[in-house]
């Protein structure tokens, strides 16, 4: 069993500045990376299941058919609309690849540095 005193010398240990730098930033790279898990999902399903093709008729100087300008159009679309949704899988995942160990590195440091206690109050007392 802990004393009061002990108690309060604990809180300050687990309250210190040191601790409180090492929790906000498990907690932002946790933010970020849950952040990260959305758009790798968004951009999973763009790549798979694009925006349909809606465009304004643009006039132009060169004599082609209505047609062949609107393929050309869905075409220049679909291959625009493919390259940002590579793109953004990308880059959520570097921002997984990076929050990721910075989150566990911190996350071991202030796990190590937690003063160990008895499981249960059982543990704790004397044997008879």
């Amino acid at each position: 069993m802990t004393t009061p005193g002990e108690d309060a010398v604990a809180d300050r240990e687990r309250f210190s500045l040191r601790n409180l730098y090492l929790y906000l930033v498990c907690l932002i790279t946790l933010v970020i990376s849950i952040f990260a898990v959305v758009n790798v999902v968004r951009n999973a399903v763009e790549l798979f299941y694009p925006d349909p093709a809606y465009y304004a008729q643009v006039p132009t100087k060169e004599p082609t058919t209505g047609a062949e300008e609107q393929q050309r159009l869905q075409r220049a679309l679909r291959d625009s609309q493919h390259r940002q949704s590579v793109l953004g899988l990308i880059s959520s995942g570097a921002l997984l690849l990076i929050a990721g160990p910075v989150y566990g590195y911190h996350w071991r440091r202030i796990q190590a540095e937690l003063p160990s206690r008895p499981a249960s109050p059982e543990e704790s007392r004397p044997s008879a």
